[in-house]
């Protein structure tokens, strides 16, 4: 797969030319920090980033297949799209030390699942949509179990949101990732690559249109996740170079089903 015109190591814009939105002083700094660094580390593959609109607010769900997703999703968004994005994040990266206040100052959103707090990180989410901000979900809720790397059965909370909202929801399908940082790889995370290559790739919003003037049943906000998940992997296909595949990884079964019978 020959790599984009974004696609050349240490060839990245000046970021006040490419991103005029407002964002915390200390996530720009961060970002011009990490401009430094990653493209040092491996070439990207970018794709489709004017799918994303460049103002107002928008959801941008992706797969998950490494602790390091976010930042290459957040390094196609802040770059390509000229958007800063707000993660929803597990609450106990907030309880780090460093992580937590460099998150809280980056304007992330912490999320306490399984705990009747769990709603406050929906109002807060709701609340930057609002605002005209970008919010990142990762609609599988955790690091994807799929033996072979591709969506799994997602979580219904981004399709509750992008229904409550009403606004654009953009489907990434990002690759490279896992082979840098390789989920609970013990001792040093990192594995360096001559030919590591972050590919990212956004699609056309997710349509709803039918859904949105139905109740919020279970049912509704199943084939919502579905085709948000569905929308996600056709563009892990694109940066993966593979057709996408017909059976999907259920978490709660342990095996795969076919998608065409969920």
């Amino acid at each position: 797969m020959a790599l984009s015109d974004n696609g050349r190591r240490g060839h990245l814009p000046r970021l006040r030319d490419v991103n005029h939105e407002p964002t915390e002083p200390t996530y720009r700094r961060l970002a011009l920090l990490i401009g430094l660094v990653l493209p040092w580390v491996g070439d990207r593959d970018w794709r489709g980033a004017e799918k994303v609109p460049a103002t107002g607010g928008v959801i941008v769900v992706a797969n998950h297949t490494s602790d390091f997703d976010p930042l290459a999703v957040g390094m196609f968004l802040i770059w390509g799209a000229g958007r800063w994005v707000r993660y929803l994040g597990k609450i106990q990266i907030f309880r780090s030390p460093i992580l937590g206040w460099l998150a809280r100052g980056c304007g992330q959103i912490p999320v306490e699942r399984h705990s009747e707090r769990a709603k406050d990180s929906l109002a807060a989410a709701k609340a930057a949509l609002k605002a005209g901000r970008c919010v990142g979900i990762y609609p599988e809720g955790t690091v994807g179990k799929d033996p072979d790397l591709w969506p799994m059965k997602g979580k219904t909370g981004a399709a509750r949101l992008a229904l409550e909202t009403d606004v654009p929801v953009i489907p990434v399908g990002q690759w490279g990732s896992q082979r840098f940082m390789p989920h609970d790889k013990p001792g040093f995370p990192f594995v360096l690559h001559r030919d590591q290559v972050f590919r990212v790739s956004a699609g056309d919003p997710v349509e709803f249109d039918d859904l949105r003037s139905q109740p919020l049943t279970k049912d509704v906000l199943d084939e919502a996740t579905r085709r948000i998940i569905d929308a996600i992997t056709a563009q892990v296909a694109i940066v993966r170079g593979e057709p996408a595949p017909t059976r999907r990884w259920d978490p709660d079964l342990g095996r795969h089903v076919p998608i065409e019978d969920r």
